[in-house]
This record gives structure tokens, C-alpha cells and sequence, in this order.
């Protein structure tokens, strides 16, 4: 046995037999001992590389947003060669680079780059995963493979292309079907729902939005020559036409991500220097139940209590990206059994559950909400969800189907639930049909959850609070997924009284308080008491 089994071995980490087994896995793949060690699984890769570090003399590092990297060992590298052999240099200093790489095994990397680059190579070690962020943080996404791309004897072309013959054929190229897919790909990662890829004269950004905040991503700045071509790319994946480059399109792609299917949303506008594109990000398959949402104890049996009711209408309220099609997901996922029939109209269909029929809407062809739910009717359901209430036609076929003896779930854009019996009056609903059918109206938000791997304490004025520090699995940024805040508006005698006399949302709103009903804001900042989110981040969603 060698000096690194030995070192494994007198660190407690892999028997000598084990080692033997790896060592002679090793021989017969024909692959470096330490990469078997770690990419099957016989040493987490964190110890076996301190075991490595122990027995080559090298430094191990952890390749956070706080490590220091020379930026002028950055400029000496090309993404390319950092990408290729999963080097990112970390300092230059007396014709000698450090880099920090993941694997020893290969030493004619070394040779490679000290020939490439005319400087000697000093290693420290470091994780893989470290070292790929670290190489887009720094070179930005894609950065090797658009040099690739631009360095292929078509320096520039990109930018000039104006036909869609040539954007066709470029939009083909692997190399750029490979550069979008790395972009999918670490917006996927790094857990965004939405990215927004934008065209200004002499640049594009990408934003993604996580945890329901927009963040800019590192690009390199050379991929705005590329951009048409990805554009053309983006419409080919989405079924778009890639001529039109005057009107809005909309499209849908599937892409997989290891054992994952992701449904992608694309929207793409006209602006003034090429197309902007928001692409959304969804699961194909929702398995939310309604423990995942973040409701409080009191909150969640609410919803349950009123799901559970043969008939009746139970509507969500609240803006755009508030989680009300997500809560609604997970109500039918409860009710989902072999003995109730559901069928849903949506626009568009967000997450394919089985046992559950869903249609999506067609304005063009005249499959408008209210034709859709009339015609559902007849195939005999126990519940139905409308994805959303927009207009009375709408309102009024909803009402009867409640009537008739139908659980209906569905959405409304008020900013409270106060509001929401409002609006469907506003919208020509008869007040006596409201509180005939209407079991509750919920307003929701979704507010950040501090992260549970970097949350610390903080006493403040006597109180203690939590909050996070930041660290790598948040992405710095101290948060980590969400939850929802809600405020529940039953249809209690009181209540129905005044919409039944056209009262006002203000006056509505004023009785719930007076009945003693928790407010958005309340929840909001009983979860600060309990540690789940700051004060900050429920003023951020919720006062703002």
C-alpha cells in the first residue's frame, strides 16, 4: 500500500482492503487512483484531498467568495485552458502561477500549461465544484466556450450576421448549443425560476431571479457577439420562428438536467438593440404538498379545513410571483385521490400531475377560460381549479359551478383579501352569489427563509433575532428558499353582511381586524419571532 493509502488508513477514512479494491479498479478502467477514490465513492472528496494535501505537502483551499485571486494570474490564463483542465489561478508573483486544481494525477497539465503560458505552475488543491464556480465567477458563464467559438477562424461574424440562413446554421453549431446549455444549466443550479437575457449596443446581461430576487450573473464580455446567434438558438429549442425579429413570441422547451425534467416559458420582445428574452423555469412534476409551503400550523389546517368541503369556492389573491398557483398545486396534490375527479383550465398549464385533467387555454382559437369551464362541466367533476378569475364571464361561471355542488379553486390579482370580494364586484358579480359560495378569500406572499447552514443570532435591544451570515450555499446571500406569509378571510356572517351592502375594501378589511383576523404583515413578523425570516425581508415584500 502506498503513502496515500496509508494516509487514509491512519486517518480512519478507507481500509486497507478498500484501498486495495480501488487501487485495482484503478488499474483495470485505467483511470488515476485518486479520481476512483473520489468519483466512486470510496473518500468524500473534501478528506481525501487534506489526505493528498498531507502527503504531497500541498496547501488544500477553500474556493469561497472570500478567497483572494490575483487578478493579473486571472488575465494570464485564457478561460479556455482554466475550463479544459479545471485550473483557476489564484496568484502571479515572480514568473510563478499558482493554480488550484481538484486532481494530481495528470501531470502532463502542468507541462502543458508551463509551455503554453512560459511560466512555472505551483498547485494548491481544492474541491471541483469550488473550482468551476470560482472559474465562472471570475471568467463569467460560458467563458471558455465562447472564446472557443469566436477563436474559430470567425472572429466577430456573429455580430454581422443579419440573415436567418446564417443564424440558422449558427444556431446549430454545437459550440452554441453548448454555450445556452451551460447558461440553463448553472441558472438551474443555482435554483433560478426565472433568467432574463438582455441586449444593450455594446454588451448582454443575464440576470436570474432567485429566491424571487434578481441577481446579475458574470458573463464574459465578448458573448455579446454571440448573441443573435443564441437568440436563434433559444427560438429553435422553443419553437419559435427566427425570422420574426419585429413581434413578441412565446414558446415552450423541455430540457433535463441529470434525472430532473425542466419545462421552460419563453418570452421573447423586440428591443431596441436585438430581442429581449425572459425565460421561465419550472419542474415538469409538482410534488408540493401543502407542509412545504410554509404556512403556520393555524393556517395550514384552515386551508385543509376548507379543501376538505364538498362545495364552495376557496380563492388565493395576491400579485404576480406571490406562490397562489404553487399554493394551489398543492391543494390538488391533498385532494388527489381515486375517488375525486379534477380538472383544471390554465394559462398556461404550470405542472403535469397525474391523475388530474388538465387543459390549457387558447385565446386564438376562442378556448377562453369561461368556454373551457362551461364545457368541463359535463365531464362530470368533483373539484375544479380555474387558474385565474379575469373577467365576469369568468366570475359568473365559476359562482354557479360552485353552486351546483363543485369545489372550485382559484386566483384573483388583489393586493389583500379585502380586496378580492371587492374586485368581483367590480367586476359585475352579485354580492348575494359572493357570499352564497365563497368559502375564503387568502392573500399570500413569499418571503425568504434565512439559511439554515450559515443562521446566527443577533441580540438587539434585548430581543433576539436571527438572520444569516452568508455563506456558500445561500450564494452570500443569507437566504435560503421560501415561505409563505398569508392572511385568511372566511366568509363569517360579519363579513358576508357587509359585502352584501357593497361595503369597501377599507371597511372590510377594518371588521377583520376588529374580528381579530392575523394580517399579511402579522404573519409576516410572528415568522420573525420564530426565526424563520428577518424583519427586513417581511418589509421588503409586504410594505414595500
Amino acid at each position: 500500500m502506498n503513502k496515500l493509502g496509508q494516509r487514509l488508513e491512519a486517518d480512519g477514512l478507507l481500509s486497507a482492503e478498500r484501498f486495495e479494491e480501488a487501487a485495482a479498479r484503478a488499474k483495470e478502467s485505467r483511470r488515476p487512483l485518486p479520481d476512483v477514490l473520489r468519483d466512486d465513492s470510496y473518500v468524500a472528496e473534501g478528506p481525501l484531498l487534506s489526505a493528498l494535501g498531507k502527503v504531497y505537502g500541498l496547501q488544500v483551499v477553500d474556493l469561497d467568495d472570500d478567497t483572494p485571486v490575483d487578478q493579473s494570474a486571472v488575465r494570464s490564463i485564457p478561460p479556455r485552458l482554466a475550463t479544459h483542465y479545471c485550473a483557476m489561478p489564484m496568484k502571479l508573483e515572480d514568473g510563478v502561477i499558482t493554480l488550484a486544481v481538484s486532481s494530481l494525477s495528470d501531470m502532463a497539465v502542468v507541462d502543458d500549461l508551463e509551455t503554453n503560458l512560459g511560466l512555472r505552475v505551483d498547485r494548491v488543491l481544492a474541491t471541483r465544484a469550488g473550482i468551476q464556480r470560482a472559474i465562472r465567477r471570475h471568467y463569467g458563464v460560458g467563458a471558455g466556450t465562447v472564446e472557443r467559438i469566436l477563436g474559430e477562424d470567425r472572429p466577430g461574424e456573429a455580430s454581422h450576421m443579419e440573415t436567418s440562413h446564417d443564424l440558422e446554421l449558427m444556431a446549430e453549431d454545437a459550440s452554441v448549443v453548448r454555450l445556452v446549455n451551460q447558461i440553463l444549466q448553472d441558472a438551474i443550479r443555482d435554483r433560478a425560476t426565472d433568467i432574463h437575457l438582455e441586449s444593450y449596443r455594446d454588451e448582454m446581461l443575464c440576470r436570474r431571479r432567485i429566491d424571487g430576487v434578481l441577481q446579475e450573473t458574470s458573463l464574459p464580455r465578448s458573448i455579446r457577439q454571440l448573441y443573435p446567434a443564441m437568440v436563434s438558438r433559444i427560438k429553435l429549442m422553443s419553437g419559435l420562428d427566427i425570422v420574426e425579429r419585429r413581434l413578441p413570441q412565446d414558446g415552450r422547451a423541455r430540457v433535463n438536467m441529470g434525472r430532473e425534467e425542466f419545462d421552460l416559458r419563453v418570452s421573447i420582445v423586440p428591443a431596441v438593440h436585438g430581442e429581449d428574452i425572459v425565460i421561465r423555469v419550472l419542474p415538469t412534476r409538482s410534488m408540493l404538498n401543502l407542509g412545504d409551503l410554509g404556512f403556520s400550523g393555524a393556517h395550514r389546517a384552515e386551508l385543509e379545513k376548507y379543501i376538505a368541503m364538498p362545495h364552495g369556492i376557496v380563492f388565493v389573491t395576491g400579485p404576480t410571483g406571490s406562490g397562489k398557483s404553487t399554493t394551489l398545486y398543492a391543494c390538488l396534490n391533498r385532494l388527489n385521490t381515486r375517488d375525486h375527479k379534477i380538472i383544471t383550465i390554465e394559462d398556461p398549464v404550470e405542472y403535469e400531475v397525474r391523475g388530474v385533467t388538465q387543459t390549457q387555454v387558447n385565446p386564438k382559437i376562442g378556448l377562453t377560460f369561461a368556454r373551457a369551464l362551461r364545457s368541463m362541466l359535463r365531464h362530470d367533476p368533483d373539484v375544479m381549479m380555474v387558474g385565474e378569475v379575469r373577467d365576469r364571464e369568468t366570475a359568473d361561471i365559476a359562482v354557479q359551478t360552485a353552486m351546483t355542488g363543485h369545489l372550485v379553486l382559484s386566483t384573483l390579482h388583489t393586493n389583500d383579501a379585502a380586496g378580492a370580494a371587492v374586485r368581483l364586484m367590480d367586476m359585475g358579480v352579485d354580492p348575494y352569489l359572493i357570499t352564497s359560495t365563497v368559502l375564503v378569500f387568502i392573500a399570500q406572499r413569499l418571503v425568504r427563509v434565512i439559511c439554515p447552514e450559515c443562521r446566527e443570532a443577533v441580540r438587539e435591544a434585548g430581543i433576539t433575532r436571527y438572520r444569516g451570515a452568508g455563506c456558500k450555499t445561500c450564494g452570500r446571500s443569507g437566504y435560503f428558499g421560501r415561505a409563505a406569509v398569508a392572511e385568511f378571510l372566511p366568509m363569517l356572517p360579519a363579513i358576508a353582511g357587509l359585502i352584501m351592502g357593497k361595503a369597501s375594501a377599507r371597511e372590510i378589511r377594518a371588521k377583520a381586524d376588529e374580528l381579530g383576523m392575523q394580517t399579511l404583515l402579522q404573519d409576516g413578523l410572528r415568522k420573525v419571532e420564530d426565526g424563520i425570516t428577518t424583519e427586513q425581508e417581511v418589509f421588503r415584500v409586504i410594505v414595500a
